[in-house]
Protein backbone atom coordinates (compact mmCIF):
# COMPACT_ATOMS: atom_id res chain seq x y z
CA UNK A 1 0.00 0.00 0.00
CA UNK A 2 1.17 3.78 -0.82
CA UNK A 3 1.40 6.30 2.08
CA UNK A 4 -1.46 8.36 2.80
CA UNK A 5 -0.98 11.43 0.29
CA UNK A 6 -0.08 14.34 2.37
CA UNK A 7 -3.32 17.27 2.72
CA UNK A 8 -1.22 19.96 4.66
CA UNK A 9 2.21 21.04 4.82
CA UNK A 10 4.70 19.40 7.84
CA UNK A 11 7.76 21.43 7.27
CA UNK A 12 9.05 18.48 10.27
CA UNK A 13 8.14 16.16 7.61
CA UNK A 14 11.99 17.16 6.05
CA UNK A 15 13.85 19.91 8.03
CA UNK A 16 14.00 21.05 12.08
CA UNK A 17 15.39 24.53 11.43
CA UNK A 18 14.70 27.67 13.33
CA UNK A 19 16.08 30.65 12.11
CA UNK A 20 14.12 32.81 9.38
CA UNK A 21 16.10 33.60 5.96
CA UNK A 22 15.17 35.02 2.80
CA UNK A 23 12.28 33.04 1.07
CA UNK A 24 11.17 32.72 -2.26
CA UNK A 25 9.62 35.35 -4.06
CA UNK A 26 6.23 35.41 -5.43
CA UNK A 27 5.85 36.90 -8.82
CA UNK A 28 2.69 39.06 -10.35
CA UNK A 29 0.96 36.39 -11.54
CA UNK A 30 0.71 34.63 -8.45
CA UNK A 31 -1.83 36.16 -5.85
CA UNK A 32 -1.62 33.39 -3.65
CA UNK A 33 0.00 33.23 -0.15
CA UNK A 34 1.60 30.36 1.53
CA UNK A 35 2.94 29.39 4.96
CA UNK A 36 6.66 30.79 5.74
CA UNK A 37 9.54 28.14 6.05
CA UNK A 38 12.12 29.10 8.45
CA UNK A 39 15.86 27.72 7.68
CA UNK A 40 18.97 27.94 10.12
CA UNK A 41 22.65 29.21 8.69
CA UNK A 42 24.55 27.59 11.12
CA UNK A 43 23.67 25.16 14.42
CA UNK A 44 23.29 27.01 17.70
CA UNK A 45 26.80 26.71 19.84
CA UNK A 46 26.81 24.04 22.37
CA UNK A 47 29.01 21.42 24.43
CA UNK A 48 31.21 19.10 21.95
CA UNK A 49 29.91 17.09 19.89
CA UNK A 50 32.33 13.93 18.53
CA UNK A 51 31.84 12.41 15.75
CA UNK A 52 33.26 8.96 13.81
CA UNK A 53 33.19 8.47 9.90
CA UNK A 54 32.76 5.02 9.07
CA UNK A 55 33.95 4.31 5.28
CA UNK A 56 36.32 7.01 3.88
CA UNK A 57 35.84 7.49 0.54
CA UNK A 58 35.71 10.67 -1.31
CA UNK A 59 32.16 10.87 -0.35
CA UNK A 60 32.23 9.90 3.02
CA UNK A 61 35.60 12.35 3.60
CA UNK A 62 33.19 15.27 2.31
CA UNK A 63 30.50 14.25 4.62
CA UNK A 64 33.04 14.68 7.67
CA UNK A 65 34.36 18.17 6.35
CA UNK A 66 30.39 19.29 6.19
CA UNK A 67 29.75 18.09 9.41
CA UNK A 68 32.45 20.15 10.96
CA UNK A 69 31.32 23.56 9.08
CA UNK A 70 27.80 23.19 10.69
CA UNK A 71 28.56 24.85 13.81
CA UNK A 72 30.88 25.34 16.90
CA UNK A 73 32.31 22.51 18.91
CA UNK A 74 32.18 19.78 16.43
CA UNK A 75 35.02 17.20 16.07
CA UNK A 76 35.84 14.12 13.87
CA UNK A 77 37.51 11.76 16.35
CA UNK A 78 37.60 8.53 14.74
CA UNK A 79 37.47 6.86 11.08
CA UNK A 80 36.56 3.34 9.88
CA UNK A 81 37.14 1.49 7.01
CA UNK A 82 38.20 -1.56 5.32
CA UNK A 83 41.12 -0.51 4.37
CA UNK A 84 44.05 1.56 5.80
CA UNK A 85 44.82 3.15 3.03
CA UNK A 86 41.91 5.18 2.75
CA UNK A 87 41.76 5.85 6.56
CA UNK A 88 45.20 7.61 5.63
CA UNK A 89 43.86 9.98 2.71
CA UNK A 90 40.69 10.66 5.13
CA UNK A 91 42.78 11.59 7.75
CA UNK A 92 45.48 13.68 5.89
CA UNK A 93 42.93 15.70 4.60
CA UNK A 94 40.46 16.68 7.83
CA UNK A 95 44.28 17.55 9.36
CA UNK A 96 44.85 19.62 6.51
CA UNK A 97 41.98 21.26 5.76
CA UNK A 98 39.97 21.26 8.87
CA UNK A 99 42.84 20.68 11.73
CA UNK A 100 41.51 17.48 13.07
CA UNK A 101 44.48 15.77 14.19
CA UNK A 102 42.79 12.29 14.38
CA UNK A 103 45.24 9.54 16.62
CA UNK A 104 46.10 6.14 15.50
CA UNK A 105 44.12 4.46 18.36
CA UNK A 106 40.86 6.13 16.67
CA UNK A 107 41.52 4.53 13.30
CA UNK A 108 39.85 1.20 13.03
CA UNK A 109 40.41 -1.50 10.10
CA UNK A 110 38.43 -4.24 8.94
CA UNK A 111 34.95 -5.29 8.36
CA UNK A 112 34.50 -4.74 12.03
CA UNK A 113 36.02 -1.49 12.38
CA UNK A 114 32.38 0.28 12.86
CA UNK A 115 32.11 -1.58 16.37
CA UNK A 116 35.12 -0.45 17.42
CA UNK A 117 34.24 3.02 16.01
CA UNK A 118 31.00 2.80 18.12
CA UNK A 119 32.41 2.25 20.96
CA UNK A 120 35.26 4.67 20.81
CA UNK A 121 33.04 7.62 22.97
CA UNK A 122 31.36 9.32 19.62
CA UNK A 123 28.15 10.81 19.86
CA UNK A 124 27.66 10.72 15.95
CA UNK A 125 27.97 8.32 13.84
CA UNK A 126 28.73 9.10 10.27
CA UNK A 127 28.17 6.30 7.13
CA UNK A 128 29.42 6.21 4.21
CA UNK A 129 30.53 3.00 3.11
CA UNK A 130 28.83 1.26 0.15
CA UNK A 131 25.42 0.81 0.59
CA UNK A 132 25.35 -2.85 0.92
CA UNK A 133 26.26 -2.55 4.73
CA UNK A 134 24.32 0.27 5.83
CA UNK A 135 21.53 -1.12 7.69
CA UNK A 136 24.18 -3.49 9.57
CA UNK A 137 25.76 -0.30 10.59
CA UNK A 138 22.42 2.22 11.33
CA UNK A 139 21.19 -0.86 13.72
CA UNK A 140 24.44 -0.96 15.52
CA UNK A 141 24.55 2.66 15.86
CA UNK A 142 20.95 3.33 17.00
CA UNK A 143 21.16 0.36 19.38
CA UNK A 144 24.24 2.17 20.87
CA UNK A 145 22.02 5.25 21.37
CA UNK A 146 24.33 7.36 18.67
CA UNK A 147 22.83 9.89 16.46
CA UNK A 148 23.55 9.10 12.50
CA UNK A 149 23.97 10.49 9.46
CA UNK A 150 23.66 8.03 6.70
CA UNK A 151 24.59 8.48 3.14
CA UNK A 152 22.34 7.39 0.20
CA UNK A 153 20.83 4.81 -0.89
CA UNK A 154 20.20 2.78 2.60
CA UNK A 155 20.20 -0.74 0.99
CA UNK A 156 20.62 -2.78 -1.67
CA UNK A 157 17.77 -4.39 -1.57
CA UNK A 158 14.20 -5.61 0.45
CA UNK A 159 15.54 -6.94 3.45
CA UNK A 160 17.82 -3.79 3.72
CA UNK A 161 15.39 -1.31 3.25
CA UNK A 162 12.94 -2.86 6.12
CA UNK A 163 15.82 -3.22 8.60
CA UNK A 164 16.62 0.69 8.13
CA UNK A 165 12.34 1.35 8.76
CA UNK A 166 12.84 -0.96 11.67
CA UNK A 167 15.84 1.33 12.69
CA UNK A 168 14.35 4.15 12.29
CA UNK A 169 11.34 3.53 14.30
CA UNK A 170 13.73 1.99 17.25
CA UNK A 171 15.59 5.14 17.18
CA UNK A 172 12.55 7.33 17.51
CA UNK A 173 12.28 5.79 20.95
CA UNK A 174 15.67 6.28 21.88
CA UNK A 175 14.63 10.46 21.09
CA UNK A 176 18.13 10.09 18.42
CA UNK A 177 18.19 12.04 15.42
CA UNK A 178 18.78 10.29 11.43
CA UNK A 179 19.14 12.56 8.62
CA UNK A 180 20.17 11.29 5.74
CA UNK A 181 22.28 12.38 2.35
CA UNK A 182 19.00 13.06 0.32
CA UNK A 183 19.99 16.75 0.20
CA UNK A 184 17.13 18.14 -1.44
CA UNK A 185 15.25 17.78 1.23
CA UNK A 186 17.40 19.92 3.16
CA UNK A 187 17.41 22.39 -0.15
CA UNK A 188 15.79 25.90 0.28
CA UNK A 189 14.99 25.99 -3.12
CA UNK A 190 13.64 22.35 -3.48
CA UNK A 191 11.68 23.15 0.49
CA UNK A 192 10.33 26.01 -0.66
CA UNK A 193 9.04 25.34 -3.99
CA UNK A 194 7.51 22.11 -2.01
CA UNK A 195 5.43 24.16 0.33
CA UNK A 196 3.91 25.40 -2.42
CA UNK A 197 3.03 22.48 -4.42
CA UNK A 198 1.86 20.98 -0.77
CA UNK A 199 -0.69 23.87 -0.82
CA UNK A 200 -2.18 23.53 -3.64
CA UNK A 201 0.14 25.64 -6.22
CA UNK A 202 -0.73 23.51 -9.03
CA UNK A 203 -3.84 21.63 -7.89
CA UNK A 204 -3.90 18.15 -7.84
CA UNK A 205 -0.62 16.08 -9.37
CA UNK A 206 -1.72 14.24 -12.72
CA UNK A 207 1.94 12.96 -13.53
CA UNK A 208 5.12 12.98 -12.88
CA UNK A 209 8.72 12.58 -14.87
CA UNK A 210 12.22 11.78 -13.30
CA UNK A 211 15.53 11.52 -14.88
CA UNK A 212 19.08 10.97 -13.80
CA UNK A 213 20.76 10.69 -17.40
CA UNK A 214 25.10 11.47 -17.09
CA UNK A 215 28.08 10.07 -18.84
CA UNK A 216 29.68 6.82 -17.51
CA UNK A 217 30.90 7.08 -14.20
CA UNK A 218 33.84 5.89 -12.35
CA UNK A 219 35.17 2.36 -12.17
CA UNK A 220 38.33 1.00 -11.29
CA UNK A 221 39.51 -2.93 -12.51
CA UNK A 222 41.25 -5.36 -10.40
CA UNK A 223 44.79 -4.87 -10.15
CA UNK A 224 47.24 -7.57 -9.69
CA UNK A 225 47.24 -9.12 -5.82
CA UNK A 226 43.70 -7.91 -5.19
CA UNK A 227 41.37 -10.37 -3.45
CA UNK A 228 37.78 -10.71 -5.13
CA UNK A 229 36.49 -8.64 -1.96
CA UNK A 230 39.16 -5.96 -2.20
CA UNK A 231 38.35 -5.63 -6.48
CA UNK A 232 35.03 -5.46 -5.85
CA UNK A 233 34.83 -3.03 -2.99
CA UNK A 234 37.61 -0.94 -4.82
CA UNK A 235 34.99 -0.70 -7.78
CA UNK A 236 31.87 -0.86 -5.56
CA UNK A 237 29.85 1.37 -7.34
CA UNK A 238 30.07 -0.86 -10.69
CA UNK A 239 28.67 -4.23 -8.64
CA UNK A 240 24.68 -4.94 -7.69
CA UNK A 241 25.17 -6.16 -4.57
CA UNK A 242 27.11 -3.44 -3.32
CA UNK A 243 25.53 -0.50 -5.00
CA UNK A 244 22.24 -1.44 -5.77
CA UNK A 245 22.84 -0.94 -9.54
CA UNK A 246 22.92 3.17 -10.51
CA UNK A 247 18.89 3.27 -10.39
CA UNK A 248 19.59 2.90 -6.52
CA UNK A 249 22.52 4.24 -5.78
CA UNK A 250 22.10 7.23 -7.99
CA UNK A 251 18.63 7.88 -9.51
CA UNK A 252 17.44 7.05 -5.66
CA UNK A 253 17.90 11.07 -5.25
CA UNK A 254 15.20 11.86 -7.90
CA UNK A 255 13.08 8.91 -6.81
CA UNK A 256 12.91 10.33 -3.65
CA UNK A 257 11.69 14.00 -4.38
CA UNK A 258 9.04 12.12 -6.11
CA UNK A 259 8.30 10.17 -2.95
CA UNK A 260 8.51 13.89 -1.09
CA UNK A 261 6.41 15.33 -3.52
CA UNK A 262 3.42 13.15 -4.55
CA UNK A 263 3.43 11.82 -0.84
CA UNK A 264 3.14 7.97 -1.11
CA UNK A 265 5.26 5.04 -2.59
CA UNK A 266 4.23 3.52 -5.99
CA UNK A 267 2.30 0.66 -6.00
CA UNK A 268 3.53 -1.34 -9.07
CA UNK A 269 6.45 -0.46 -11.42
CA UNK A 270 7.10 -2.14 -15.10
CA UNK A 271 10.48 -1.55 -16.47
CA UNK A 272 13.01 -2.28 -18.80
CA UNK A 273 16.84 -1.21 -19.03
CA UNK A 274 20.30 -3.08 -20.37
CA UNK A 275 24.29 -2.71 -20.70
CA UNK A 276 25.32 -1.40 -23.80
CA UNK A 277 29.27 -0.23 -22.83
CA UNK A 278 29.83 -0.47 -18.97
CA UNK A 279 33.07 -1.77 -18.24
CA UNK A 280 33.15 -4.14 -15.16
CA UNK A 281 30.91 -5.65 -12.64
CA UNK A 282 27.00 -6.88 -13.41
CA UNK A 283 24.76 -4.11 -13.75
CA UNK A 284 23.35 -1.90 -16.32
CA UNK A 285 23.55 1.48 -17.80
CA UNK A 286 20.38 2.33 -18.06
CA UNK A 287 16.61 1.83 -17.23
CA UNK A 288 13.28 3.10 -17.77
CA UNK A 289 10.41 2.20 -15.43
CA UNK A 290 6.92 3.17 -15.02
CA UNK A 291 5.89 3.82 -11.68
CA UNK A 292 2.19 3.91 -10.64
CA UNK A 293 0.66 5.18 -7.70
CA UNK A 294 -2.61 3.73 -6.01
CA UNK A 295 -4.67 6.32 -7.75
CA UNK A 296 -3.51 5.47 -11.12
CA UNK A 297 -1.28 8.49 -11.19
CA UNK A 298 2.04 7.90 -13.24
CA UNK A 299 5.75 8.69 -12.85
CA UNK A 300 7.85 8.38 -15.63
CA UNK A 301 11.51 7.73 -14.48
CA UNK A 302 14.86 7.52 -16.96
CA UNK A 303 18.26 6.80 -15.56
CA UNK A 304 21.29 6.25 -17.79
CA UNK A 305 25.81 6.50 -17.53
CA UNK A 306 26.65 6.34 -20.84
CA UNK A 307 29.19 8.82 -22.52
CA UNK A 308 27.90 10.70 -25.35
CA UNK A 309 24.05 10.94 -24.68
CA UNK A 310 21.89 14.20 -23.97
CA UNK A 311 22.22 14.94 -19.83
CA UNK A 312 19.35 15.23 -17.72
CA UNK A 313 19.00 15.59 -13.99
CA UNK A 314 15.45 16.88 -13.15
CA UNK A 315 12.19 16.45 -12.02
CA UNK A 316 9.08 17.50 -13.36
CA UNK A 317 5.81 17.36 -11.72
CA UNK A 318 2.32 18.58 -13.53
CA UNK A 319 -1.07 18.97 -11.67
CA UNK A 320 -4.37 20.23 -13.05
CA UNK A 321 -3.33 24.03 -12.67
CA UNK A 322 0.22 24.04 -13.65
CA UNK A 323 3.44 22.62 -13.26
CA UNK A 324 6.87 23.04 -11.46
CA UNK A 325 10.18 21.89 -11.95
CA UNK A 326 10.01 20.98 -8.06
CA UNK A 327 13.90 22.43 -7.58
CA UNK A 328 12.78 26.37 -7.82
CA UNK A 329 9.90 27.57 -10.49
CA UNK A 330 6.38 26.84 -11.17
CA UNK A 331 4.40 27.64 -14.00
CA UNK A 332 0.97 27.86 -14.82
CA UNK A 333 -1.11 25.57 -17.52
CA UNK A 334 0.37 27.52 -20.39
CA UNK A 335 3.64 26.94 -19.38
CA UNK A 336 4.48 30.54 -18.37
CA UNK A 337 6.30 31.31 -14.91
CA UNK A 338 4.31 32.55 -11.93
CA UNK A 339 6.74 31.84 -9.07
CA UNK A 340 10.43 31.22 -9.07
CA UNK A 341 12.34 31.00 -5.73
CA UNK A 342 14.67 34.13 -5.28
CA UNK A 343 16.75 34.94 -2.49
CA UNK A 344 18.18 38.68 -1.51
CA UNK A 345 20.94 39.59 -3.75
CA UNK A 346 20.77 36.75 -5.47
CA UNK A 347 19.43 36.11 -8.98
CA UNK A 348 16.02 33.99 -9.10
CA UNK A 349 17.14 29.92 -8.87
CA UNK A 350 20.17 31.02 -7.18
CA UNK A 351 21.49 29.96 -3.80
CA UNK A 352 23.63 30.83 -1.56
CA UNK A 353 23.23 27.54 0.89
CA UNK A 354 25.00 24.43 0.21
CA UNK A 355 22.76 21.69 0.74
CA UNK A 356 25.37 19.21 1.50
CA UNK A 357 26.00 21.69 4.52
CA UNK A 358 22.70 21.78 5.22
CA UNK A 359 21.87 18.31 5.99
CA UNK A 360 24.50 18.18 9.01
CA UNK A 361 23.46 22.09 10.15
CA UNK A 362 20.18 20.91 10.60
CA UNK A 363 21.34 17.23 12.61
CA UNK A 364 22.99 19.59 14.68
CA UNK A 365 20.33 21.86 15.26
CA UNK A 366 18.31 18.81 15.99
CA UNK A 367 20.38 17.59 18.33
CA UNK A 368 21.94 20.89 20.15
CA UNK A 369 18.18 22.00 20.74
CA UNK A 370 16.53 18.29 21.46
CA UNK A 371 14.17 18.55 18.48
CA UNK A 372 15.04 14.91 16.44
CA UNK A 373 14.63 14.80 12.78
CA UNK A 374 14.49 11.39 11.54
CA UNK A 375 14.48 10.68 7.88
CA UNK A 376 15.09 6.74 7.84
CA UNK A 377 11.99 6.07 6.97
CA UNK A 378 11.54 7.90 3.89
CA UNK A 379 14.70 7.80 2.57
CA UNK A 380 14.29 3.26 3.22
CA UNK A 381 10.87 3.74 0.97
CA UNK A 382 12.70 6.07 -1.56
CA UNK A 383 15.36 3.29 -1.95
CA UNK A 384 12.89 0.61 -1.96
CA UNK A 385 10.91 2.22 -4.63
CA UNK A 386 14.18 1.85 -6.59
CA UNK A 387 14.98 -1.10 -5.98
CA UNK A 388 11.63 -2.46 -6.89
CA UNK A 389 12.28 -0.26 -10.19
CA UNK A 390 15.54 -2.14 -10.44
CA UNK A 391 13.78 -6.01 -10.10
CA UNK A 392 11.26 -4.79 -12.92
CA UNK A 393 14.10 -4.19 -15.28
CA UNK A 394 15.98 -7.25 -14.32
CA UNK A 395 12.77 -9.76 -14.64
CA UNK A 396 11.16 -7.79 -17.11
CA UNK A 397 7.82 -8.76 -14.50
CA UNK A 398 5.32 -6.18 -12.94
CA UNK A 399 6.75 -6.15 -9.55
CA UNK A 400 4.55 -4.71 -6.68
CA UNK A 401 5.31 -2.58 -3.40
CA UNK A 402 3.12 -4.87 -1.13
CA UNK A 403 5.97 -8.08 -3.33
CA UNK A 404 8.92 -5.54 -2.01
CA UNK A 405 7.34 -5.52 1.78
CA UNK A 406 7.27 -9.39 1.98
CA UNK A 407 10.53 -10.08 -0.50
CA UNK A 408 13.00 -12.13 1.63
CA UNK A 409 15.80 -10.52 -1.54
CA UNK A 410 19.35 -10.16 -0.03
CA UNK A 411 22.37 -9.71 -2.23
CA UNK A 412 25.95 -10.24 -1.39
CA UNK A 413 28.07 -12.64 0.44
CA UNK A 414 26.57 -14.07 4.36
CA UNK A 415 30.30 -13.72 5.70
CA UNK A 416 32.92 -10.83 4.76
CA UNK A 417 36.67 -11.32 4.42
CA UNK A 418 39.52 -10.37 2.12
CA UNK A 419 39.71 -13.52 -0.36
CA UNK A 420 37.21 -14.99 -2.89
CA UNK A 421 33.53 -13.84 -3.44
CA UNK A 422 31.61 -16.16 -5.19
CA UNK A 423 29.83 -13.96 -7.52
CA UNK A 424 29.88 -13.74 -11.03
CA UNK A 425 30.13 -10.95 -13.35
CA UNK A 426 26.71 -12.14 -14.86
CA UNK A 427 24.60 -9.27 -16.21
CA UNK A 428 20.79 -10.05 -16.01
CA UNK A 429 18.55 -10.72 -19.06
CA UNK A 430 15.10 -9.97 -18.74
CA UNK A 431 12.78 -12.07 -19.83
CA UNK A 432 15.01 -14.94 -19.71
CA UNK A 433 14.38 -18.41 -18.98
CA UNK A 434 17.57 -18.95 -16.54
CA UNK A 435 16.20 -17.27 -12.67
CA UNK A 436 17.99 -14.00 -11.89
CA UNK A 437 18.98 -13.50 -8.35
CA UNK A 438 16.09 -11.03 -8.01
CA UNK A 439 14.01 -14.01 -8.45
CA UNK A 440 15.30 -17.03 -6.14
Amino acid sequence: MSEKKQSNFNRRNFIGTVTAVGAGVLLTRCSKTYPKITFIDKAPDGPPLKAGLVGCGGRGTGAAQDFLKAGPNLQITALADVFPDKIQDTRKTLQEKANQKITDDQCFVGFDAYKKLIASGVDIVLLATPPHFRAEHLDAAVDAKKHVFMEKPVAVDPVGARSVMASGEKAKSFNLSVVTGTQRRHQREYIETYNRIANGAIGKITSARIYWNQSQLWFKEPQKGMSDMEAMIRDWVNWSWLSGDHIVEQHVHNIDVAHWFLGGTPAKAVGMGGRARRVTGDQFDFFAIDYTMTDGTHIESMCRQIDGCINSVSEHIVGTEGSTNCKDTIFDKDGKIVWQYQEPGKEPGKSAFNPYEQEHVDLVNAIRTNQPINEAGNVARSTLVAIMGRISAYTGKEVTWDEMMQSNLRLGPKEYALGPVDIKAEVPVPGSAKKSKEEE
